[in-house]
């Protein structure tokens, strides 16, 4: 594990520590103090990082572990911007289901979608070789059938399924969006692996000018 995949690491945990801080002042009624919410921040700051170089242990034996493992870094983050925008909108406008919610959500994709491109070209598939005009329109199409799943799954759940009477409405919210990113989760990782950052190979005549 390099240093620098120790110092993104650590910035990923950072981010998803303090895009908790929105859901949970979305679902908690009454929001801990300070000292718990740096807590989590310190908490995920560190545990991004030690879980990253437990993955790096076990990629010595199996090498796709660890890019694996770097991309679940970065769809732990894209699922925070993802969950973290949604609940800033639902806080903010009021409302939990319904066509809301499906607009909500769709945009709180989009945001998490940007971000996965950026992290996952850089640093999960290390493909700053290749120019990202060509990567982009593809990385599109490969989302939009993503999203299609995400936001899909999602307002199923949300708007499709009875909502038990035990839990509120924000928390319902936010299950049918962790169900629309493990719907998600498997067609990103692949299609970006093998379609979206896959690198040329040496016997690729077209490598010399990408």
């Amino acid at each position: 594990m390099s240093k620098s995949d120790f110092k993104v690491a650590f910035i990923i945990g950072a981010a998803v520590g303090a895009l908790s801080q929105i859901i949970i002042e979305n679902l908690v009624a009454s929001p801990p103090g300070l000292v718990l919410r740096l807590a989590v921040l310190a908490g995920f700051s560190l545990l991004a990082p030690a879980a990253l170089f437990v993955a790096s242990l076990i990629g010595r034996v199996v090498p796709v572990i660890y890019q694996f493992a770097k991309f679940a870094a970065v769809g732990t983050l894209n699922t925070f911007v993802d969950i973290g925008i949604l609940n800033l909108e639902i806080f903010l406008s009021g409302h939990a289901a319904g066509v809301y919610y499906t607009v909500f959500k769709a945009i709180s994709f989009a945001a998490a979608t940007t971000n996965s491109f950026i992290w996952n070209k850089y640093w999960t598939f290390g493909a700053k070789e290749t120019k990202a005009s060509s990567e982009a329109p593809r990385f599109y199409v490969f989302a939009t059938v993503g999203w299609a799943l995400n936001v899909g799954a999602a307002t199923f759940v949300v708007n499709g399924l009875a909502r038990p009477a035990a839990v509120s409405p924000n928390l319902w919210a936010n299950i049918g969006a962790l169900a629309g990113v493990a719907a998600a989760f498997l067609w990103d990782f692949f299609s970006y692996k093998y379609f979206v950052f896959k690198k040329p190979s040496a016997t690729d005549p077209s490598a010399a000018v990408r």
